[in-house]
């Protein structure tokens, strides 16, 4: 077998690479790829380390898989070209995403989507994979109305810039700190940070936006809760609304999500449905303060689902809490499952 890591030296394609190894892939053919800066660097898996190459080199070489975490730009240019050469494409960006002949997929969703013929699959939005999962197989019982979604999304979703960007805001304000004691203000001095991958600090901070903001005041992420939702569960009739804020995490996103169904519910029927659905563990006793918390889903690939309740306003309502690792479960995971389940055929 030979997998290609295209986007390898980033935050994404480093995770890529560990997943790989857990998984079994250890002593297969790794190539990584990356931008042209990049190139020439030499970068660890499992035991041995691995010389960066330029994608071209990575499409002349043929590989089996190649697995992207590069961006949508490199996406569009690149992708086409692997998969002209045999390779099949499973890409973490935007770029193929709202396309029809793409298949979308959550593998414990849709992996039916994929056909012989598929040779470019989209790997989803993070915040898409962990809702769609959650609430996967409630869809198969109830039938969804109505999504009303608000996420808390983790800085590692931006990138790496984002996470300098905190901890040189968290580095400064404990110098103030240091040196004004309790006179030290919150607002950081952004002249004192270097990294600035958001418009406004994000230490001791949120922010509701993510992504472009488009002409209708709702931003490119929040569309894209909408959009592949859709997709993935095969259903234009759910209304779905969404507002994504940033907040200053590391271990991965949470969210909170109300659900209006067609048809009636039991709420225990509920709790043994999302306890049964694969790749969902539910961890919900409010009598002993159990719910699910990012700094619990970091480094695992499961979906982590509490304060599953009634909604008391309305009929046929359910609120729930959703939480996972975004750069596992929300990208790099959910891709090699995809490749793991075309390879078991």
């Amino acid at each position: 077998m030979k997998i290609a890591v295209v986007g390898a030296t980033g935050l994404v394609g480093g995770v890529m690479l560990k997943v790989l190894e857990e998984r079994g892939f250890a002593n297969e053919e790794i190539i990584a790829a990356a931008s042209p800066k990049s190139i020439g660097k030499r970068i660890q898996f499992a035991d041995r380390q691995l010389n960066v190459v330029s994608v071209d080199d990575a499409i002349a070489m043929k590989p089996d898989f190649a697995i992207f975490s590069a961006g949508a730009a490199a996406s569009r240019q690149y992708a086409p070209l692997f998969a002209a050469a045999g390779t099949i494409v499973i890409d973490n960006s935007s770029a193929w995403r709202k396309d029809d002949d793409k298949p979308l997929v959550v593998p414990e969703v849709n992996f039916s989507a994929i056909t012989s013929e598929s040779r470019i699959i989209a790997n989803p939005n993070c915040s898409t994979i962990q809702m769609v999962l959650a609430v996967s197989q409630l869809h198969k019982r109830y039938r969804i109305k109505r999504l009303v979604i608000s996420t808390y999304q983790s800085i590692t979703g931006t990138g790496i810039k984002a996470v300098r960007q905190l901890r040189e805001e968290e580095a400064w304000h404990a110098e103030q700190v240091i040196k004004q004691g309790e006179n030290a203000p919150s607002q950081v001095d952004a002249m004192g940070v270097h990294s600035q991958a958001y418009p406004y600090q994000i230490f001791r901070n949120l922010f509701p936006h993510g992504g472009d903001f488009q002409e209708d005041g709702y931003t490119t992420e929040e569309q894209k809760l909408v959009n592949e939702t859709h997709k993935i569960l095969s259903d234009n009739s759910i209304a779905i609304t969404a507002t994504v804020a940033r907040v200053p995490v590391v271990g991965g996103h949470s969210e909170s999500v109300n659900v209006e169904f067609h048809e009636e519910f039991e709420i225990e029927e509920v709790h043994k449905i999302i306890a049964e659905t694969p790749g969902v563990i539910l961890y919900d006793d409010p009598s002993k303060l159990q719910y699910p918390m990012p700094i619990m889903s970091e480094g695992r690939d499961e979906v982590f689902v509490g304060r599953v309740r009634r909604d008391l306003s309305q009929p046929r309502t359910l609120n729930l809490w959703i939480v996972a690792d975004n750069l596992r479960k929300g990208a790099a995971t959910n891709a090699i499952q995809i490749m793991q389940k075309m390879i078991k055929g």
